[in-house]
């Protein structure tokens, strides 16, 4: 029962308010209309001007990015080439000294078994 004296009330003061809002409405319907589709567009204006701010600055901070992507880029690319020809360098420097090794082996292989005194004997 409650509800329905409730919502009764709140009728009647939709109602109530309506009559004082045409009562002392400082502008004519008009007048009223008009400012307020003057206001909406005003409105729409700025916020028209503030999409293209911020999609201004998007795409300015999205070519940054990318500017910033293409160096890390660039600068991973020549770490490594620098680190793989430094390997590349070991590398051949370990087969040198295995050469080296194998041929001094060979050497004093062939030279002990040449059957030359040993001096320390």
């Amino acid at each position: 029962m409650e509800e329905k004296g409730g919502f009764g009330y709140f009728l009647l003061g939709l109602g109530i308010g309506v009559a004082a809002g045409m009562l002392w409405a400082p502008r004519a319907g008009d007048e009223t209309r008009q400012l307020i589709a003057d206001k909406a567009g005003e409105g729409a204006d700025y916020l028209k001007s503030r999409a293209g701010e911020s999609s201004e600055y998007v795409r300015q901070r999205a070519d940054d990015i990318k500017q910033s992507a293409s160096d890390l880029y660039e600068k991973g690319r020549s770490t490594v080439s620098r680190q793989k020809e430094t390997l590349n360098a070991a590398v051949e420097a370990g087969k040198q000294a295995y050469r080296d090794s194998v041929s001094d082996i060979k050497s004093t292989v062939a030279g002990a078994g040449s059957g030359s005194p040993n001096p320390s004997v």
